[in-house]
């Protein structure tokens, strides 16, 4: 299995709440096979040969991976010949589907009638799906004609999806128009928010989305990557607070019991002299970081 230097950073979701100004890491050597990485009680050791395949399963870039009731890990890849790749929990090929998703992105689990489904984004196509564990298609959304946000279907890019309490969903267009549309419970177009709205309520880059359950007021957080932040919001839109993340490019956002981990597409990089790579942060539950891995350790001033 070949993967390019977008590498498995792993798809996990989550939520971030703001922390005081810091440096959220610099990257280091990614040639970390073996080696214990992450500070304090937060480490973990790399399995470089984890799920590496041969070249009849390839990866292009993995954007996603989600593991279900059963423990079957699915991994999302934008690599045509096979889009889905199953494994087990030691990285054993077990499965795979998908041939027409070129632009596959974001792999979000829910249930429908009791029954494990994914959402499933996809930006070259314009469009966001509900499949079954198996690829059936299950339902499809075109672009939001009716937000009036967009002059036609080409210009939607929808990177991810996250599910609201009420049983509707938010679908960010991260790599479109940063706008983050609200769905209700049976799917309709509610209302968008973020993109180029003022006042710092805007996004560029919403690439990741989740709805923070562990906490009372279900705030809705969104990474605006190009900004190099995290942005909550009310679930009807109203901007809460910003954290800024110095230094890195955050992707999407993940609960990890009371903690938080948010992966990273680069940090800056300098002086180590290697190519900025990802890395991810564990925050604790007073939101500061308390272990970055694959990257040098937080700076707080």
């Amino acid at each position: 299995m070949t993967v390019n230097r977008r590498d498995f950073l792993v798809s996990l979701s989550a939520a971030l709440a703001a922390c005081g100004s810091s440096s959220f890491g610099q990257s280091l050597d990614p040639s970390v096979g073996g080696k214990v990485v992450g500070q304090g009680k937060y480490q973990w050791r790399v399995v470089s040969d984890w799920g590496v395949l041969d070249g009849e399963t390839p990866v292009k870039d993995c954007h996603a991976m989600v593991q279900v009731k059963d423990g079957r890990i699915f991994l999302l890849t934008n690599e045509t010949k096979n889009n889905v790749i199953i494994y087990d929990r030691k990285g054993k090929l077990l499965g795979k589907w998908g041939t027409e998703y070129p632009g596959a992105h974001g792999l979000t689990l829910a249930e429908e009638n009791g029954e494990e489904i994914f959402y499933l984004t996809d930006h070259d196509r314009h469009q966001f799906y509900t499949v079954t564990l198996d690829g059936k298609v299950l339902r499809t959304w075109d672009y939001p004609e009716k937000s009036g946000k967009y002059k036609n279907a080409s210009e939607f890019k929808p990177t991810h999806v996250a599910l609201a309490p009420d049983g509707g969903f938010f679908v960010v267009d991260g790599y479109g128009k940063s706008w983050c549309h609200r769905y209700d419970a049976k799917g309709e177009w509610v209302k968008c928010f973020g993109g180029n709205d003022p006042d710092g309520a805007n996004l560029d880059c919403a690439h990741g989305a989740w709805v923070d359950t562990r906490d009372e007021k279900k705030l809705l957080w969104i990474t605006s990557r190009s900004e190099g932040k995290l942005k909550r919001y009310t679930q009807d839109g109203a901007l809460v607070d910003t954290l800024e993340m110095t230094g890195a490019q955050p992707n999407f956002i993940v609960p990890f019991g009371d903690h938080t981990i948010i992966p990273c597409l680069r940090g800056n990089g300098k002086g180590n002299g290697v190519e900025p790579t990802g890395f991810l942060c564990v925050l604790d539950p007073e939101r500061k970081i308390v272990s970055n891995i694959g990257a040098a350790p937080a700076s707080y001033k």
